[in-house]
């Protein structure tokens, strides 16, 4: 059975780089560990955790292998713990410029080396021990002030980035991590960079830039001034505070951000739970219970949050009221459930540029001509389409199962396994997304399948969402997109499925 899961704190997995730019691998064959990998996949990702005592160690595990670090008294490394044990304990002692020292807790010497060479027996520090911090999860989330328990947004009207948010509705909400120069960037959704200071700035300044740093599965952003960001003042402006030590005040939680949506009807009006036509500068009816197509623009009432359950595949809306679409007596559509269960469940249908909804008694949604929303066909007709808009990526990162998609150096091209990526930016019309890549150019498919970012015209391209999390892409070949053999991103999928999908 689905579960409730509106907020959903991300598992902070990473990767270490070395001073050679290799990233710390975990091999099955004999528990090994190396810095050869020029990439981050699979066997390069880690999970920080606290040491069950009062100690400041902490332990690393590796994702792929499910197994501990653990670093003997005589230097030897290796990834074979089922459970941690004593020298499996290590302390992190952020540098100057972000990097981190790993020193051994019982024996107290440092872990490093390069390619198959790697040892923790360095009594002093030197580059080889040296160590840069790579976020593996997708980098586009909502952002929780741990001590006020509030949301990060773009306040467009002070021009600042406060936490003063009860929930992430909306496309102000949505926070894009940007990793150069081994330090993190915060952007927002209009693209700006924070400074340290609360303004936001369009370039990626050294004052914008941050190191990361993890407490008690918490992050914290420390600028190039050694201060850590807080929320500050009634609204909980960010910014850099007095504080050189993070605690309560500068500590983060990354939670996932779930697509958020309005729907368009067949008579051009938006899907609501306002009760009344709304007309520009003149207020409809405060919300209710019913869902109707009767608005004529997308404000906070006519936005849900759609959720794709991943066993059945499944999805729910989540009304800005606080309840699920549900499924009522005679077929009726009311955004009054509390709880996930089959009523509340919707199947989508994509229809090209439209998208059709069937209910759990098996019958499709339509508009009625009063605009109220009801489960009351067994065919999909006009009534039954709407067009489907994603409200809260005009910022997009898209990442696959080798890695994230980024422009090739010196290249029209797109790779689609790179540990860094690129941001795009998303137009929407008529049911169809346009992208836009580094330097300006619109995606578009060439001769064989290929997809190219330099192109003069905006070319249309179909989002399916089709597992949570996870997109399909069309191109106007009928076509989906899918990293092939040689990491290049191309049109040539029949299919919406595995290499087809897309984190986002």
């Amino acid at each position: 059975m689905p579960t409730n899961s509106l907020h959903q704190v991300l598992k902070i997995q990473f990767g270490l780089i070395n001073d050679t730019d290799r990233y710390l691998t975990a091999e099955s064959f004999g528990f090994k560990v190396n810095a050869s990998a020029p990439s981050l996949k699979r066997k390069q990702m880690w999970v920080l955790e606290p040491d069950q005592g009062q100690s400041p160690a902490v332990l690393f595990r590796s994702s792929h292998l499910g197994r501990y670090l653990s670093a003997e008294e005589d230097g030897r490394v290796a990834c074979e713990a089922e459970q941690p044990g004593r020298d499996c304990r290590f302390l992190v002692l952020p540098q100057s410029d972000g990097r981190w020292v790993l020193q051994s807790e019982p024996h107290g010497r440092f872990f490093g080396g390069t390619e198959d060479q790697l040892s923790c027996f360095a009594t002093a520090i030197s580059p080889a021990e040296l160590w840069t911090v790579h976020l593996a999860i997708h980098p586009q989330a909502h952002l929780l002030s741990v001590s006020r328990r509030r949301y990060a947004h773009l306040c467009p009207e002070e021009d600042e980035i406060t936490a003063d948010s009860n929930t992430p509705w909306g496309v102000d909400a949505l926070i894009t991590l940007i990793f150069q120069n081994r330090q993190y960037c915060l952007k927002s959704c209009d693209s700006r960079y924070l400074r340290s200071d609360g303004h936001l700035v369009w370039e990626p300044e050294a004052r914008a830039c941050y190191t990361l740093e993890f407490k008690a599965g918490k992050l914290a952003f420390k600028d190039c001034d050694g201060r850590y960001l807080a929320p500050m003042g009634p609204t909980g402006t960010l910014r850099a505070g007095r504080n050189t030590r993070p605690g309560k005040d500068e500590l983060f939680d990354l939670e996932e951000s779930p697509p958020q949506v309005v729907l368009v009807a067949a008579n051009h009006r938006y899907v609501s739970v306002r009760q009344g036509r709304g007309v520009r500068g003149f207020p409809s009816a405060p919300p209710g219970v019913n869902i109707s197509a009767n608005q004529d623009e997308e404000l906070d009432h006519e936005t849900f949050l759609m959720q794709i359950d991943q066993e059945t595949k499944k999805c729910t809306f989540y009304s800005s009221t606080g309840g699920y679409w549900t499924l009522v007596t005679h077929g009726g559509i009311q955004a009054t459930a509390t709880q996930v269960s089959a009523n509340t469940m919707f199947e989508m249908e994509w229809r090209g540029r439209r998208v059709a909804l069937k209910a759990s008694n098996g019958r499709y949604v339509c508009m009625k001509k009063n605009g109220q929303l009801a489960a009351v066909s067994d065919f999909v007709g006009e009534d039954e389409e709407f067009i489907l808009k994603l409200i809260n990526r005009p910022i997009l990162v898209l990442r696959g199962l080798d890695g994230f998609v980024c422009q090739r150096r010196g290249s029209n091209q797109l790779d689609t396994n790179r540990s860094v990526y690129d941001v795009f930016h998303l137009s929407f019309s008529d049911g169809a997304y346009q992208i836009r890549g580094r330097g300006g150019g619109f995606w578009h498919t060439g001769s064989h399948g290929s997809v190219c970012s330099d192109g003069q015209r905006a070319e249309d391209f179909l989002f399916e969402f089709r597992e949570r999390g996870r997109l399909a892409i069309r191109a106007r070949s009928g076509k989906y997109l899918r990293g092939g053999a040689s990491g290049l991103l191309r049109a040539d999928a029949d299919a919406p499925a595995g290499v087809a999908l897309w984190e986002y």
